[in-house]
């Protein structure tokens, strides 16, 4: 029974699979975490959007969703509200 040659050259192949295996696994940068204002932004947008998501589940009305929101972005919603009824024209009835 012969035992297989493992030479130097063998070694150091493996040797650099295995580094390279190390190096993909590695993160390039570490990520830097946000700012506080970058922070409460993105705290703001998640919950404005599980709360119209809770709006539309629940049939809430324009009230609550006007209490909800910051007085501006309030009004910003109640005109996108009325701008979008003000572009439906009502369908005329044949004769």
């Amino acid at each position: 029974m012969t035992t297989p040659k493992y030479d130097f050259r063998q070694f150091q192949e493996e040797l650099a699979r295995l580094e390279r295996k190390v190096e993909a696994e590695k993160p390039a940068k570490p990520v830097k975490p946000p700012g506080k204002k970058a922070a409460a932004m993105e705290r703001m947008a998640r919950a404005r959007e599980e709360f119209l998501v809770l709006r539309q589940r629940h049939d809430l009305s324009v009230a609550d969703v006007v209490a909800f929101f910051p007085e501006e972005e309030g009004i910003a919603y109640l005109q996108n509200l009325i701008a979008a009824a003000g572009a439906k024209s009502p369908r005329k009835r044949k004769a």
